[in-house]
């Protein structure tokens, strides 16, 4: 059984103006971010890694890390392959004028055809940590239903910039560890001992979803594929401009229409990112921090 990670990279460079700041090197041997989720996705027992980019930065992002991650992978017996998302792959006409990606919905249906068994979906640009890769590559080899997923629940308060607001899933969770609502909430700015959301305080404590979800079958793909005619139908004529097919979002819906589970994984590990082009420093640092601990050698890859 092979078990795929997809990252999902096409949103590179939309932040920054064009800029691939993602792509620069977070550490003195010319690692980025997304190394280390590779590296730890492999150190957990991930078979496949399939990175989702736009055609326009596939020449960037070969150069930079996916030739690189190639070789190590063929050392390794890992697969590696690319999907591409695309503006105009959508069940109906593209809107006169729209320019903007349609979200993290559609950037995984851009592998569909490239998974086929159980599968965990990150952030390109997302550093997760090492526990959350194991605890959810675990759950999906145990042989769960196919609508029994999981994610990773990161606390709010590791999850925050230093440089301005962030978009977290804000997750509801019952006695079970079973997730029960995700609300996406923007702009949350991190305040001296927690966190608040336009000037009113939020439970920093609490569950955040980091868009590491965990699906024990290729199945999900159709429900996604199903769902985003639906999405299209009824989302996108009320906003053509904006509207955008967001995996909690929909996993959100799912939930309270009974159509699947979600098992919260807890991880105690600290997310770093790079919400602003101002995070990179600090995430060079945390890096760097991490491998005088002996977390990670320097020479990356080396110890698997």
């Amino acid at each position: 059984m092979v078990t795929t990670l997809l990252i999902m990279a096409a949103g590179i460079g939309s932040r920054f103006g064009g800029g691939i700041k993602q792509l620069a090197a977070v550490d003195d041997f010319g690692h980025i971010i997304m190394d280390f989720s590779i590296h730890d996705a492999i150190e957990a027992g991930f078979d496949k890694i399939v990175f989702i980019i736009r055609r326009d930065i596939e020449k960037d992002f070969v150069e930079v890390i996916g030739s690189r991650v190639e070789a190590v992978c063929a050392k390794l017996g890992v697969q590696v392959a690319y999907a591409f998302q695309a503006l105009q792959d959508i069940p109906g006409a593209l809107p006169e004028g729209r320019t903007k990606p349609w979200g993290t919905g559609q950037a995984v249906l851009a592998a569909k055809t490239l998974v086929d068994g159980p599968f965990a979906v990150i952030n390109a640009d997302d550093y997760y940590g090492k526990h959350a890769f194991k605890s959810i590559h675990d759950y999906l080899v145990e042989g769960h239903a196919d609508n029994a997923l999981c994610m990773a629940g990161f606390i709010l308060k590791n999850t925050l910039s230093e440089n301005g607001g962030v978009t977290r899933g804000i997750c509801q969770v019952d006695g079970d560890g079973n997730l029960t609502e995700v609300v996406e909430t923007r702009d949350i700015v991190k305040i001296p001992g927690g966190a608040s959301v336009n000037g009113q305080p939020v439970d920093g404590d609490g569950y955040v979803s980091m868009n590491m979800w965990g699906f024990p079958s290729a199945s999900f793909m159709d429900t996604l594929t199903e769902n985003f005619a639906r999405f299209f139908a009824e989302s996108v004529p009320a906003n053509p401009m904006k509207a955008e097919y967001l995996l909690p979002v929909l996993i959100d819906r799912l939930l309270k229409e009974g159509k699947l589970s979600v098992k919260v994984l807890p991880t105690p590990d600290v997310w770093y990112g790079v919400t602003y082009a101002e995070d990179r420093a600090a995430v060079a640092q945390s890096i760097g921090a991490l491998i005088e601990k002996g977390v990670y050698r320097a020479e990356l890859y080396g110890d698997l």
